[in-house]
């Protein structure tokens, strides 16, 4: 079995690789290694996932349509699993353009080539960020995901209906996860797990948004890969009788299925920072700021589809999962 990982060099792309070569997959991953954060623990993650065997790395940019159809041409993908994307919902609001590069086109090219190879099962990412607007706790695959609140958003949310429509027109089995805040070892500078600790062991003060009252499903990286692992496998069927009008929207008639991985658990960030506190053994400064444009206030995922299509829901402990980051970031900062 053959798996393409598109974001190989990311924070969950990594961890995916690793463990489809685990299962006994030979993994193909690509990444474009962009300068959105440090290239050098893109490179160090890269390093991380090349401890195993039957893992091929390509340089490459999703939105590279001759090179894309290239790799689909001169390898025959079993499975393939999207996780690159141009992230941040902040910085979506400075950098428009790259989001439509990287999500909408990229994902486009990816469509094509699972077409036109017909690829067994497609996975891609989604994201919690979709809700938008939405107010009723838990989020839950079947409300509407209309009134999203950042170009991120809309893009995550337009790849769900493309992956819909290639779904419906050439019977492509697709499945779309919507992340909630993933955490852990190896994560990103511009997570807050990573950002408070930098600055709380540096003695800095941290900009804590809303007032700390800000509310997430914050989800253990390994966690998340469990859940991503089991759905590959899991491919969808069209459900039989199926309407717009009267079925789940997070199904279809088509090939198609939407799934929520997160903790299940929402964490209001005053929680969130004393928990980190006692992880790292220091007290932050804190600088309370006002809501952000684009920022929601609350996530909390309904993961009820995930335990009945998988047996599976992610319980990693708040304590347990910042604790083993602490200790990862300690270890790789030489603290």
């Amino acid at each position: 079995m053959k798996a393409l990982v598109t974001g190989a060099a990311g924070f969950i792309g990594s961890y995916v690789s690793r463990r489809l070569i685990d299962l006994g997959y030979e993994v193909v991953g690509i990444d474009n290694l962009n300068d959105y954060y440090e290239v050098s623990l893109k490179h160090a993650r890269l390093d991380w996932v090349r401890e195993k065997e039957g893992f091929e790395f390509i340089e490459m940019d999703l939105a590279d349509k001759p090179a894309m159809t290239k790799l689909f041409a001169d390898h025959k993908f079993d499975r393939v699993i999207n996780l690159a994307a141009q992230a941040g919902v902040r910085y979506s609001i400075e950098n428009p353009d790259v989001y439509v590069q990287s999500n909408l086109v990229g994902f486009l090219n990816i469509l094509e080539g699972c077409r036109h190879q017909k690829v067994p099962h497609l996975v891609f990412a989604s994201s919690s960020s979709v809700y938008g607007l939405n107010s009723k706790l838990p989020f839950a695959t079947d409300d509407s995901v209309d009134h999203p609140v950042s170009l991120y958003a809309a893009t995550k949310k337009s790849n769900e209906l493309m992956a819909h429509t290639y779904a419906h027109l050439y019977g492509l089995p697709v499945t779309g996860l919507r992340f909630f805040t993933v955490y852990g070892p190896w994560g990103r500078p511009d997570m807050a797990a990573w950002g408070f600790t930098k600055n709380i062991m540096a003695g800095k003060t941290i900009n804590v948004y809303n007032y700390g009252k800000m509310k997430r499903d914050f989800t253990y990286i390994d966690d998340i890969v469990e859940g991503v692992v089991r759905i590959t496998e899991k491919i969808p069927t069209g459900t039989e009788g199926w309407t717009p009008e009267s079925g789940d929207k997070s199904r279809s008639s088509a090939p198609y299925k939407i799934y929520n991985i997160g903790n299940h658990n929402s964490v209001e960030l005053g929680e969130f920072i004393s928990t980190l506190e006692n992880a790292i053994g220091q007290k932050a400064d804190i600088n309370y700021m006002e809501m952000q444009p684009g920022d929601v206030v609350a996530t909390h995922a309904n993961v009820d589809d995930l335990v009945a299509d998988v047996d599976f829901a992610p319980n990693t402990s708040l304590s347990d999962g910042l604790g083993r980051f602490v200790e990862w970031y300690k270890a790789y900062h030489n603290k």
